[in-house]
């Protein structure tokens, strides 16, 4: 399944509510949420997920009430130095 990334701007978050916004992020089903990234100091957080594709992502989020400043689709990932396919 596709794998993506996406970007939000988060205002006032607490590390109370980051947790709550991670939990609810990894209970969805439509699409599966692999990490959750947040600098609270940045008020920031980004998220990598499986989705079915790109459009199936973003009516997640909308229906979800989750504003994004962006999503990619990643297709090449490095674990030990090397680029390769997802």
């Amino acid at each position: 399944m596709p794998r993506y990334l996406s970007l939000h701007t988060l205002a006032c978050l607490t590390r109370q509510g980051a947790d709550e916004l991670t939990a609810r992020l990894h209970r969805a089903t439509s699409v599966k949420t692999h990490r959750v990234l947040v600098s609270l100091y940045d008020g920031k957080m980004l998220v990598e997920y499986e989705a079915p594709s790109r459009e199936a992502l973003e009516q997640w989020l909308v229906a979800e009430g989750f504003h994004c400043d962006w999503v990619i689709r990643a297709e090449l990932e490095s674990t030990g130095g090397a680029l390769q396919p997802i």
